[in-house]
């Protein structure tokens, strides 16, 4: 069938059947389609949406545009995947704990989408860091380290990762078949036997409103376990920034305090823990919520994390004492400045979203596929909400390229935090959502 064609019954609201999802992904993949139709495709499932039998088939018409991976490893192949937020490096700390505790974690990791920082984006601030290896040193780093955080290579998932791009400058992010078949795709072609999803409600989240993001939730559970990957979710806050920080290298040095025990931030914590049991419970490598958070405080306490997290870095081509010395080796700023609120009081709101496009007007985002990414700018020591602020703290300290940047910046950061007489406290974990 022709590719308007496709896009002319989905523009009209039919249901798409296997063969057509299969065919339009087989023609995107052999670049036989323009990035104009590939575009149009996605703004009409953006409106008109896909049932189940719909985002299944694009799921795994997606998974098999290239190559689906299986491990030899002695160990359960597990994995999670975040919705994406300001702030949000569970990754980085995340997998080299996971390994530590026994599990071989291929994670595919994507660039920044929208508002959001991504985490090969932060991988890219490390020099020598090899963020897109060919299969066979990813698989060898898995076997020896335990993790690898890489991107999308050309063999894993090529159908997603040319949708992906045009999705970030279309305004079809949100869509949740897009959303679900993006996600899983990657996922399923890598091979994983666990998943496990950190689903972002709030301001600084695609879906803003927890109905949206519950939505979204079971559709990503749903679909995975009908594809046989044994996937559980965690609905997360994101009305604030998870680490008090934005921005690539900045989130870097985040997560290696944060596995060098020097920043423990609650939230950070709460979310990356919580997220690990779920993955050691459902591998089998502990036996109940309780084990598995005593098995991953363990990792971090005994500096079984780290040095995971050093492998890594290390068989990817990065420093090998990056962890401890990472300021020395990340490229900083020329400007760090603070910026403070016209009034005192307690930070009673954040437009969390605002805070990405901060990040993004200093040259730490996109605004096109094609731009270059300033790896050394963002923002640090964010204030939270019910935190003071007054003329001796600083709603952040602003890291620009120039001083252009820093105003833009400076101007948005203001304006996206409402001072009062504080907000009301949010759990930073909200709900679980399993198979049904």
């Amino acid at each position: 069938m022709l590719p308007q064609e496709v896009i002319r019954r989905k523009r009209d609201g039919a249901s798409l059947t296997t063969e057509e999802v299969r065919e339009f992904i087989g023609g995107l993949t052999k670049g036989a389609i323009s990035e104009g139709q590939v575009a149009a495709f996605a703004m009409a499932v953006f409106f008109r949406g896909m049932s189940a039998e719909e985002a299944v088939g694009l799921t795994l018409a997606m998974r098999d545009s290239g190559t689906v991976l299986h491990w030899d490893v002695p160990g359960p192949v597990v994995d999670k995947h975040s919705t994406g937020g300001v702030g949000d490096n569970i990754s980085l700390m995340l997998a080299p704990m996971l390994a530590a505790c026994g599990c071989y974690v291929p994670m595919i990791s994507g660039r920044g989408l929208g508002h959001t920082g991504g985490t090969l984006d932060k991988l890219d601030s490390i020099p020598g860091y090899v963020s897109q290896p060919d299969l066979a040193l990813f698989r060898k780093v898995v076997r020896e380290a335990g993790c690898a955080i890489i991107g999308q290579t050309a063999d894993l998932a090529p159908a997603d990762k040319r949708l992906y791009g045009i999705r970030d400058v279309t305004a079809t992010v949100e869509s949740i078949p897009l959303i679900t078949a993006s996600i899983l795709s990657k996922k399923l072609a890598a091979g994983l036997q666990h998943l496990v999803l950190d689903v972002k409600t709030g301001s600084g989240a695609f879906m803003a409103t927890r109905e949206e993001s519950e939505a979204l939730a079971q559709s990503l559970v749903s679909v995975a376990n009908g594809a046989g990957l044994k996937t559980t979710a965690l609905i997360t806050d994101m009305d604030e920034p998870l680490a008090p920080c934005a921005g690539n290298a900045i989130e870097i040095a985040h997560a290696c305090g944060f596995l060098m025990g020097r920043i423990r931030n609650s939230r950070v914590h709460a979310i990356t823990v919580g997220l690990g049991a779920e993955l050691l419970v459902s591998a089998g490598l502990a036996q109940s919520h309780a084990d598995a958070v005593a098995q991953l405080e363990r990792s971090l306490e005994a500096g079984d994390a780290v040095e995971r997290f050093n492998r890594m870095v290390k068989a990817l081509g990065g420093p090998a004492d990056f962890a401890e010395h990472c300021d020395a080796h990340l490229i900083a700023a020329p400007i760090v400045r603070p910026v403070y609120a016209d009034g005192d009081g307690l930070v009673s709101s954040i437009r969390t979203r605002d805070l990405g496009l901060a990040v993004i007007e200093l040259g730490g985002g996109r605004h096109t596929a094609s731009d270059v990414i300033d790896h050394r700018v963002g923002l640090s020591q964010l204030l939270g909400k019910n935190f003071i602020s007054d003329a001796n703290t600083p709603l952040c300290l602003i890291h620009a390229a120039d001083e252009e940047g820093f105003s833009r910046a400076a101007a948005i950061v203001k304006s996206a935090y409402a001072i009062g007489d504080g907000g009301a406290e949010t759990a930073p974990i909200l709900a679980r959502i399993g198979p049904s």
